[in-house]
């Protein structure tokens, strides 16, 4: 049950994220043009997190099925890949949201192990 809710609160966060990097306004592309990354990464990136947050709603429709698992493990990835970056930027303190964001995907990649 805690993980469904997990897995439906990281879909909806992810979702959001992606489809604001995606939309291409100045207000969904205002942090990562804070440290530099060209818009069209930041859209691609917007894509993939769309995606995962997809895989995992399909993961809570499908448990069985590898793919929400999958899908968190590309989150994570695309985390510690943000983090990465606020750091080597020089912004330390706006890195908070996803070092958080990661430590809620690693939960649930620890649980659904």
């Amino acid at each position: 049950m805690m993980i469904n809710i997990l897995a439906g609160f990281l879909a909806l966060i992810f979702a959001i994220s992606g489809i604001s990097k995606i939309s291409g306004t100045a207000a969904g592309l205002s942090g990562t043009r804070d440290l530099q990354v060209p818009d069209s990464i930041a859209k691609l990136v917007g894509v993939f997190e769309l995606v995962c947050a997809l895989g995992l709603i399909w993961g809570l429709r499908y448990p069985d099925d590898k793919f929400g698992w999958l899908a968190a493990v590309g989150l994570w990835c695309t985390m510690l890949g943000a983090i990465f970056i606020h750091f080597q930027k020089q912004k330390r303190r706006t890195a908070f949201p996803a070092g958080f964001l990661l430590i809620l995907v690693t939960i649930f990649l620890v649980i659904k192990q």
